[in-house]
């Protein structure tokens, strides 16, 4: 089986916050990176035990600069077999989706994973892009993946219970947690990735779509109120007046 998976980069989660250039752009002084999680820990792991149980090929994808670089080699470190890197600066959803679907037209391969989204920018949009531009059948948020020849089967969470689908080959499939275990690269996995092949490529002549006018940070958390037990009647207020959640 031959298989394409998307991986993106993202802050990890201890790192400080910060914007520049007047809320304009993030800013990425002392941001540590990782691997977008859900690209990790469920798309990727998930690829490398359909190979390991039915042979094939896992190929890493990402759209960035090479200042990714130390990202792509983690994820070949967990045990990817090769990697790619459109060389453009990553700047929307539609942009980094065409460019992937651009590479992926004729490459012949049978599955293409993404994460469900990234822990930044939370947009769950790359996949069904993708999907639309390859003309590709396309389950989001799955949360189980098994394939058996030509036949791939899912199941996804949904209001009241679980989904289970059925798609043939090629598909495009976003994974969540219940796909796969994370995987922690061995002293192995960390050699081999020095020598596996990251080919780099020119992007396609695209035009990203949108653009970020500003950021800005989320508003700091109100002081905690303590309540007498007894007296539920403010409780009550408080949670209907201010939190307006009765």
């Amino acid at each position: 089986m031959n298989i394409l998976v998307c991986i993106s980069k993202a802050p990890d989660t201890t790192s400080k916050i910060a914007f520049t250039n007047g809320n304009t752009q993030f800013d990425e002084n002392g941001v540590q990176y990782i691997v977008n999680p859900y690209d990790e820990w469920y798309a990727l792991v998930r690829a490398l035990e359909l190979k390991e149980a039915q042979g094939g090929n896992v190929t890493i994808i990402t759209v960035g600069t090479a200042s990714d670089d130390a990202v792509i080699r983690k994820a070949l470190a967990i045990g990817a077999d090769d990697a790619i890197r459109i060389d453009a600066l990553a700047t929307d959803a539609y942009f980094v989706a065409m460019q992937i679907a651009e590479y992926a037209k004729g490459k012949g391969f049978d599955l293409i994973l993404t994460g469900k989204e990234t822990i930044d920018y939370n947009g769950s949009q790359v996949a069904g892009m993708i999907a639309e531009a390859l003309e590709l059948p396309y389950i989001s948020i799955a949360t189980k993946l098994d394939v058996a020849g030509s036949t791939i089967s899912c199941e996804r969470e949904i209001v009241g219970g679980m989904q289970e689908v059925e798609v043939q080959a090629p598909a495009v499939i976003s994974c969540a947690k219940g796909m796969a275990e994370q995987r922690i690269p061995n002293m192995r996995g960390i050699m081999a990735a020095r020598t596996k092949p990251l080919n780099v490529v020119a992007p396609a002549a695209l035009e990203a779509l949108t653009t970020f006018s500003t950021y800005s940070m989320p508003a700091a958390k109100s002081s905690v109120k303590l309540i007498d037990p007894n007296n539920l009647d403010e409780l009550v207020a408080l949670l209907h007046n201010e939190a307006k959640v009765i």
